[in-house]
């Protein structure tokens, strides 16, 4: 895994979010209003779920190695109340960014994803845990009518977070072989390329250049199937179904987006 952000800037921009988080919770004109963004859910219900998540990913921390995700025992439930939502909330991240300051980003821990571009350690979670608070934050502030992009910082290494992290796999990929390129108008760039031998992410020089790895290939063999450009943001949006994939510039067979968005490799 390549770290874009330093583990104590990624606590900070945890903390950040968080903060950004409450005062979308605290701005609603009602905690039962629906979310845009995930239907299935009130602003209190995903509330509860950030806060029972952090305190959950607190105790996995604080586990270690571990064949299976711990659960904070005896947590308080989700208090209906507003404000003792917001200290119940602040608490619940306090306990997230407690545990990984005192695990440093190198301990072992037990995670969801595969290890071949993202390894179980406290880093990588602290790297995801970034994620899920601004995308989380963004699903708030939408219900509220105040959504924001997200930081730059945040957004630049959401891209690679979720690319690595989310998307890599050693199953096989079961379409023909393609690449996806990710360009992001800040200048950073993505390739992914999916094959029978699974998902890869890796990051370009540039835009409307390859990896190395394709370097002497055959032109068309070398060329992105499909491209995305827009910001950051945009693009973690579209990664995340935030918004849709029509929102950016685009070239090439959006269906292989579509096929990709689809997939579950553990089907």
């Amino acid at each position: 895994m390549t770290m874009t952000l330093e583990f104590p800037v990624l606590l900070r921009l945890i903390d950040e979010r968080s903060t950004a988080f409450r005062a979308a919770v605290a701005s609603a004109p009602s905690l039962d209003v629906q979310v845009p963004t995930c239907p299935e859910w009130t602003l209190f219900d995903l509330a509860e779920h950030i806060g029972e998540g952090r305190r959950d990913w607190a105790a996995t921390v604080a586990a270690g190695p571990a064949p299976a995700k711990s659960a904070a025992e005896g947590a308080p439930a989700a208090p209906r109340e507003r404000e003792a939502l917001l200290s119940w909330l602040a608490e619940s991240t306090e306990q997230l960014l407690d545990a990984l300051r005192k695990a440093g980003p190198d301990r072992g821990c037990w995670a969801w994803w595969e290890t071949l571009q993202s390894p179980h350690t406290s880093g990588a979670v602290a790297r995801h845990q970034l994620q899920q608070m601004a995308v989380h934050t963004y699903d708030a502030q939408i219900t509220v009518g105040a959504p924001r992009p997200l930081p730059d910082e945040v957004a630049l290494d959401g891209v690679d977070e979720f690319l690595s992290t989310c998307v890599a796999t050693a199953s096989a990929w079961p379409h023909k072989p393609a690449s996806i390129d990710f360009h992001a108008s800040e200048g950073r760039s993505w390739r992914l390329s999916l094959s029978a031998d699974g998902a890869r992410s890796a990051r370009l020089p540039g835009p409307d250049t390859i990896p190395a790895a394709a370097a002497g290939q055959d032109p068309d063999a070398a060329a992105a199937s499909f491209s995305a450009q827009g910001t950051a943001s945009e693009l973690v949006f579209i990664l995340h179904d935030r918004i849709p994939v029509d929102s950016l510039k685009l070239d090439g067979d959006r269906r292989l987006f579509e096929q990709l968005s689809a997939w579950d490799p553990d089907e």
